[in-house]
């Protein structure tokens, strides 16, 4: 729970947070707007491992090794994530049933990226990761999971088109 605010009002809703999150994840950002800013920087972090994760894949499936067993393998090191164990799972499964539907994240995407222009924030990564949900989005798969963002990075060629 990414909570800004008045601290005092957040330390008297904090026992009704905890409720809803667990304690040690009931964080405390700052002023009014902080907590919104941190959900922001949480949609950059998923998005750019999400494609990474699905470049991978992408890799591993064109050189003709099993992603099931890269992710396996991703996984006892330092490259593992919830990510690349979630949504990795998922996209090996082809299972991209909605849990946060791409239309949503296209949203929040739009929210990350007139926050960076806000700030005067570069975000080369998450300019790519947003073109990428688009494309998900304009062909009419933005009902489906975030985690479906593989399915473009597989449909591209060599060239990124």
């Amino acid at each position: 729970v990414m909570v800004g605010g008045d601290e005092a009002a957040f330390q008297l809703a904090r026992p009704l947070l905890e409720i809803v999150g667990h304690p040690e994840r009931v964080v405390y950002l700052g002023a009014s707007g902080a907590g919104q800013l941190c959900k922001v920087c949480n949609q950059l972090v998923i998005g750019g491992t999400l494609a990474a994760v699905s470049e991978a894949f992408a890799l591993a499936t064109r050189a003709g090794v099993d992603p099931a067993k890269v992710r396996q393998a991703l996984l006892g090191g330092f490259a593992a994530s919830r990510v690349l164990d979630v949504h990795g799972g998922r996209i090996i499964a082809g299972d991209h049933a909605p849990g946060f539907k791409a239309d949503l994240y296209a949203k929040d995407l739009r929210i990350a990226r007139d926050s960076l222009s806000a700030h005067h924030s570069p975000a080369p990564v998450s300019a790519v990761v947003h073109q990428l949900v688009e494309r998900l989005v304009a062909s009419g798969r933005g009902g489906l999971d975030y985690s479906a963002l593989a399915q473009v990075v597989f449909e591209l060629d060599e060239d990124g088109r």
